[in-house]
């Protein structure tokens, strides 16, 4: 059994500046929690916001389902790409000021989507909005690794983790309870204005960085030798693989259930299938009580049972009873956020170094996940209907087990 997180020689405070950081349970903690949590609720309401309108999609613009999930998945998909791009740009013009150019062109991007009538200028722009929202998941995560006490950091890692998953759901539920009143285009420009005042907000309550190092000009030597070096430690290696079939899982199911509940026997409108999205509120408890369980039990076997977790949910999804389904998807949502709270909170703390590379690559395959197996997703419910879906999260589930088992610190070892 693992002892608690805060004994692991990679979390022990090593910064000879370690009286600055921002301890918890003092009034700049809170202040940035709450910066924190809007940044996470803004940007993963923007990019999940078109999951419970796929159908909507496949009507409106004539698409087939797999068409119509690609306004996630190129979304994603650029986003990964730019998570990458953005860690070195943020090494140059400062943490805070990415992440806000990053919501605030967002936001706007978001509400121009709504006035465009074509599917392939959607996508375009969907994938922009992705573009430009690289400069929040990765830069959010290396300024809590920087500026937060190591004592706070999964406590810290898993109030960001809620805000998204807060966002996540928001988004979804949102968007299907908007559209009952607004068409699809008005309920998107809405939610961008939400998140552009959400940008503000966080900007004007984050606190200033107090260990953040400019690193004027774009070395992209020192870029490339940094991002090389993380990719050769075996500990990061194992997370970015468990990031990517996490979301992997969690996006595919969530893509296509919402084409099987939209169609016989139960033909549920988009208000009462983004209901079920509400089951994102066990995410934003379940992200929070990760840490205190890995305390308690271990990092690995808490990864481990999040795994388990899921798979029972995705067993459930195979009911024919609506509720049971309902079951199985909150089962799945915490035992997704269980372990990705865990995940992605241990790479800030493994990487010893140049943390926003470390972060901006576990997103890097985070969100490929989410674009190449959210895709491949299209083709097994095309051609074995939710079975097939539920086949392709199952060997998935199975990996991810399996990685965790690998004997490879952190996870494994304290």
């Amino acid at each position: 059994m693992l002892s608690p997180a805060s004994s692991s020689p990679e979390l022990e405070p090593i910064s000879p500046l370690s009286e600055s950081w921002i301890e918890s349970g003092t009034s700049t903690y809170y202040r940035a929690g709450l910066a924190l949590f809007l940044v996470g609720f803004a940007s993963f309401s923007l990019i999940y916001c078109v999951q419970p309108l796929l159908p909507a999609f496949t009507q409106t613009f004539a698409v087939s389902p797999a068409n119509s999930a690609l306004a996630l998945s190129l979304t994603t998909a650029f986003l990964a790409v730019s998570i990458v791009l953005s860690s070195a740009f943020s090494q140059a013009l400062g943490r805070g000021n990415v992440i806000f150019m990053s919501m605030a062109c967002a936001a706007g991007l978001n509400i121009l989507a709504m006035f465009i009538p074509h599917w392939h200028t959607f996508l375009a722009t969907r994938a922009l909005e992705g573009f430009v929202l690289g400069g929040v998941p990765a830069v959010t995560m290396a300024w809590i690794a920087e500026e937060m006490d190591p004592k706070a950091l999964a406590q810290t890692m898993g109030l960001y983790i809620a805000g998204t998953a807060f966002g996540g759901m928001m988004g979804r539920v949102g968007m299907g309870m908007l559209i009952e009143w607004v068409n699809w285009q008005t309920a998107l420009g809405l939610l961008g204005l939400l998140c552009l005042f959400c940008a503000f907000g966080f900007i004007l309550l984050l606190p200033p960085s107090r260990h953040f190092v400019a690193k004027k000009g774009l070395n992209l030597n020192f870029h490339v030798q940094a991002w090389c070096a993380h990719l050769r430690n075996r500990s990061l290696l194992r997370l970015y693989a468990l990031g990517f079939v996490l979301t992997s899982i969690f996006v595919t199911l969530f893509n296509y259930i919402t084409f099987r509940l939209d169609a016989a026997p139960y033909f549920l409108s988009q208000t009462q299938i983004s209901l079920i999205f509400l089951s994102y509120s066990l995410g934003m408890v379940s992200s929070s009580l990760a840490a205190r369980l890995a305390q308690r039990y271990g990092r690995q076997s808490i990864v481990i049972l999040g795994f388990i977790i899921m798979g029972l949910g995705i067993a459930c999804t195979l009911a024919q009873n609506l509720w049971v389904i309902i079951l199985g998807v909150a089962l799945i949502t915490t035992g997704f956020f269980i372990a990705h709270a865990l995940c992605s909170g241990l790479v800030g703390a493994t990487a010893q170094d140049n943390k926003g590379h470390a972060t901006s690559l576990y997103l890097l395959f985070y969100y490929l996940g989410s674009s190449i197996i959210g895709s491949a997703g299209g083709w097994f419910w095309l051609h074995a209907g939710w079975l097939g879906v539920v086949l392709l999260a199952m060997l998935l589930v199975f990996a991810g087990i399996g990685l965790s088992l690998i004997k490879v610190s952190p996870l494994h070892q304290t």
